[in-house]
């Protein structure tokens, strides 16, 4: 099992930057990949970003490529969301997700922590 709690959430005006944490503990060693995924009011779960465990590679959506950076401390075992230049657009609750093998199902979720960037 796989346990995932984000945090760094929050209210942040247009053009500015919050970075979002995401704590992973239980069988660490099983996790190929982690990501982050965004839901808006009304709309389906979009991916976002994701870094692969063990070589930190990374990918993004279009969306947010050249705004958004997704690193890990594996000291720590957390994996961040560095976000900057919001836009209202951005607005949505942000989840943590990890899978045990690349291309296949995320497995795990945490609870999700909300983004909100007024209009």
């Amino acid at each position: 099992q796989v346990q995932l709690v984000e945090s760094g959430g929050g209210l942040v005006q247009p053009g500015g930057s919050l970075r979002l944490s995401c704590s992973v503990s239980g069988n660490i060693f099983s996790i190929n990949t982690c990501g982050w995924f965004r839901q808006a009011p009304g709309k389906v779960r979009d991916f976002v970003a994701h870094i692969t465990w063990s070589s930190g590679s990374t990918y993004y959506a279009n969306s947010v490529k050249g705004r958004f950076t997704i690193s890990k401390d594996n000291a720590k075992n957390t994996v961040y969301l560095q976000m900057n230049s919001l836009k209202p657009e951005d607005t949505a609750v942000y989840y943590c997700a990890a899978r045990l093998a690349s291309a296949s199902r995320w497995n795990y979720w945490g609870q999700g922590t909300q983004v909100t960037v007024p209009s």
